[in-house]
């Protein structure tokens, strides 16, 4: 019986755990997911509602307060609101901890690691900056080139030791990891010039106990600081009488430049005051002219430009006005074997002109008006951007469209009365890589050089600085980054173009070894083989047509599934940034799309380009901006909803604006110190401005500019109740346009809009002057690329 029972049980048995399985799946229930963190809440600054009221409107500001620098209750409280925002950043960037760590990796080891800047010379000697072992700022130096002529073909310094004499040959002029113990912790110089008979170097460094410019006489022969002049608020300086005097600009309570004074160096006579300009809306700028015979003097409103000439022989002897105009204008004078030349672009017989042009006149004019007479005649097809002058030649940049193009004239100018096409006087052009988007005339201090040095800039190319020795031609790069080079000589150990072809070429193609074995040293180190540089006409709203520049890997491009980044600055006719950046490779081997925008209001297109985009008529920028936006979608450049904005200072606020007008076109922006209050800041100025500010975007005095302020102004026209893209400002309580101006537009953003934080606005603050420390940069650079790729591909 028992026997039968088991067999029984066992029989039946064997399907209780099935049964029970079949239970415990119908009445199992799985654990739920952990959920999600909640998204950091962004901060919440207080809001004390103020009213203004201006011409015919009336509005209220609840963020006015973050303003009042001299209220000690509202400075704890931007303290404190500072920090939360600091927070937040960080919080909603925590989970890229590891890309920006990666990012920063790679930004640095792209980093130029010369020891040493290219040596310039000057009379008998070569000038130089060097960054010793461990120090954090680098070391004014000279040599003489006589001791080691080697140097002169630019090999680096070994510590100023020349081991085939056993001596030192180096003289440190300024170390300035010293002048940071003097000046709060860091060093930043603002000028440094070299006395003509190199006995005396007069410099100016930051000073920020004081926030101004300290200047400094150092006697290059014992070393040790001159008892004077030692002056605070210095905006410029100037050699005159061999070096025995120096002249400088001191600027008044709001930062005007308004005086200059004479120090007779190594007199314990007192600075004599040369001019006192009292009227508030008057500027002083001062500069000696190359070969030392003159300084120049600039007063300028407004409403006038004058330019009036002191004998650096004999500085006392008074002023003498040779130019004046209607008008600000940009005026720069220089002498050349017994003729100022003057390069400017003042109106002509009342009428506006579109670019700048070269005048003439004897320096010895006779009693009466000067006579002023045109060099070159006028050429729609080459426009000069900019002169320089030596003994022998004279050098002139020249555009033709939006083409940058370097050529030289011997010098003197033949004797005529009338004007000369450039062209007639066969000049020199020297040779030039493609793409060319700017050229930056080099210090060329010696006069009597004929040598002359100029950086050449291209969005495809790391900045090349080159020496052109005019008399002949011939040309020298003195110093370019080769990322590729570098990149080959870790992979095959060895720094010779032959052991660098000979190596395996798996990563290199055939044109570039090419390149490389060529056995011409003057070789541009372009990128365009491996990243494409295009250049378009987008019609704007008006029809006008605004140049576009787009750049992208050829490797990665992708039509249509692109991200893509749009810079844009279009303010005081500066000429846009296009110039190749080491940072901006990490996103375009990512497959990103970086494009520049050269709307109206920036420079390189004339000055009605210039003028047509500043004042009441601002907001052509701003829809330039939008039209290259769009243009960059239409055509599958980039990805519709993956496109960035990026602007600086001024270019913030037109970044700024162009989101207020289409805040679905963008995905993300970075504003870096950007204007974005222009009404507040333009009526009720806390930092000085000056009369260019409001040349570039109107007095509020104005019933009409008034107006147009009101209707560009970023912080005024913030949308309600619409989703904005990500925003990324960066800010710090040392800039321009204070701080308060990014944290008032990220109250009100986050206020007045559908706020997302998958879309979230974002306030870091930067590191005082982080333009001095290259790894600060990177650190700066990969959180600002770590966000737009995090933007993206939420």
């Amino acid at each position: 019986m028992r026997h039968l029972l088991t067999t029984t049980f066992h029989r039946h048995n064997h399907r209780l755990p099935t049964i029970l399985h079949h239970l415990l799946i119908r009445h199992y229930r799985p654990p739920k997911p952990p959920a999600p963190p909640a998204p950091p809440k962004h901060p919440k600054p207080p809001q004390k509602p103020q009213s203004f009221t201006f011409h015919d409107a009336t509005w209220e500001d609840p963020y006015s307060w973050m303003s009042h620098l001299n209220d000690k209750v509202a400075m704890r409280h931007m303290d404190i609101y500072m920090e939360q925002e600091e927070k937040y950043t960080e919080a909603v960037m925590s989970d890229t901890e590891k890309l920006q760590s990666k990012l920063q990796s790679e930004m640095a080891s792209r980093l130029h690691f010369d020891l040493s800047t290219s040596p310039i010379r000057w009379g008998p000697w070569l000038y130089y900056k060097r960054v010793e072992a461990g120090k954090q700022y680098p070391v004014l130096c000279r040599r003489l080139a006589s001791l080691n002529e080697q140097f002169i073909s630019n090999k680096d310094p070994s510590g100023g030791f020349d081991f085939v004499s056993g001596r030192k040959i180096e003289q440190k002029m300024v170390d300035y990891n010293l002048e940071a113990e003097r000046f709060g912790g860091y060093a930043y110089e603002e000028l440094s010039e070299v006395s003509p008979d190199h006995k005396f170097l007069a410099y100016t460094m930051y000073d920020k106990d004081n926030d101004s410019f300290r200047l400094s006489v150092r006697n290059l022969n014992s070393g040790a600081l001159c008892s004077k002049p030692q002056a605070d608020r210095v905006s410029n300086l100037a050699w005159a009488k061999d070096g025995q005097a120096l002249l400088y600009v001191v600027t008044d309570q709001h930062k005007r430049p308004s005086r200059i004074y004479c120090s007779m160096i190594g007199s314990t006579e007192e600075d004599v005051l040369l001019l006192d300009e009292p009227a508030e809306n008057v500027y002083v700028n001062i500069r000696h002219t190359k070969d030392f015979r003159f300084v120049t003097v600039n007063t300028f409103s407004t409403t006038f430009s004058k330019v009036f000439l002191i004998n650096a022989a004999d500085p006392l002897s008074g002023i003498t006005l040779v130019w004046e105009c209607e008008a600000q204008a940009h005026c720069i004078v220089e002498h050349h074997q017994g003729y100022l030349y003057l390069f400017t672009d003042a109106a002509r017989r009342g009428q506006l002109v579109d670019h700048h042009y070269l005048l003439r006149c004897p320096v010895n004019a006779s009693s009466g008006p000067r006579i002023w007479e045109r060099v070159f005649d006028d050429d729609r097809d080459m426009v000069i951007e900019d002169v320089d002058f030596c003994n022998t030649h004279l050098t002139l940049i020249i555009r033709e469209k939006c083409s940058f193009r370097l050529c030289s004239v011997p010098l003197p100018m033949p004797a005529r009365k009338d004007a000369v096409r450039l062209k007639e006087l066969n000049p020199t052009f020297l040779p030039l890589p493609n793409h060319v988007s700017q050229i930056w005339p080099g210090p060329n201090y010696d006069y009597y050089s004929s040598t002359m040095r100029f950086t050449i800039s291209s969005p495809v190319m790391p900045d090349a600085v080159v020496d052109y020795e005019l008399s002949s031609g011939n040309w020298n790069i003195v110093q370019q980054q080769n990322l590729l080079y570098e990149r080959t000589r870790i992979l095959y150990g060895t720094t010779s173009s032959g052991g660098i072809a000979n190596g395996s070429s798996n990563n290199l193609n055939s044109d570039f070894l090419n390149e490389i074995k060529s056995e011409d040293d003057n070789l541009w180190n372009c990128l365009s083989e491996f990243y494409a540089c295009e250049q378009y006409d987008v019609s704007s709203y008006d029809g006008v047509m605004v140049p576009l520049t787009i750049l992208y890997s050829r490797k990665n491009k992708n039509n249509n599934q692109n991200p893509g980044l749009l810079h844009g600055h279009g303010a005081y006719g500066e000429l846009l940034d296009k110039r190749w950046r080491n940072d901006l490779k990490s996103l375009l081997d990512r497959g990103w799309v970086i494009a520049y925008a050269d709307v109206r209001g920036g420079g390189g297109h004339g000055k009605a380009w210039h003028h047509n985009g500043r004042q009441q008529k601002k907001l052509n920028s701003i829809k330039d901006f939008v039209s290259c936006a769009k243009f960059l979608v239409e055509n599958e450049f980039v990805q519709e909803n993956k496109l960035a904005g990026w602007g600086y200072s001024a270019g913030g606020l037109l970044v700024a604006a162009a989101i207020n007008s289409c805040p679905d076109l963008f995905r993300a922006a970075i504003l870096k110190v950007p204007f974005l209050d222009a009404t507040s800041t333009l009526l009720h100025p806390i930092l000085p401005l000056t009369a260019a500010d409001y040349e570039e975007f109107g007095c509020p005095g104005d019933i009409d500019d008034f107006h147009a302020i009101m209707k560009y102004c970023p912080y005024a026209n913030i949308q309600k109740d619409v989703l904005y893209p990500a925003v990324l400002i960066t800010s710090s309580f040392n800039t321009r346009f204070g701080v308060w101006e990014a944290a008032k537009w990220a109250a009100r953003v986050r206020e007045h809009t559908i706020y997302d934080p998958k879309r979230p606005i974002l306030l870091n603050l930067t590191t005082d002057i982080v333009e001095e420390n290259r790894y600060l940069q990177c650190k700066e650079s990969a959180l600002e690329t770590a966000f737009l790729i995090k933007m993206m591909e939420s």
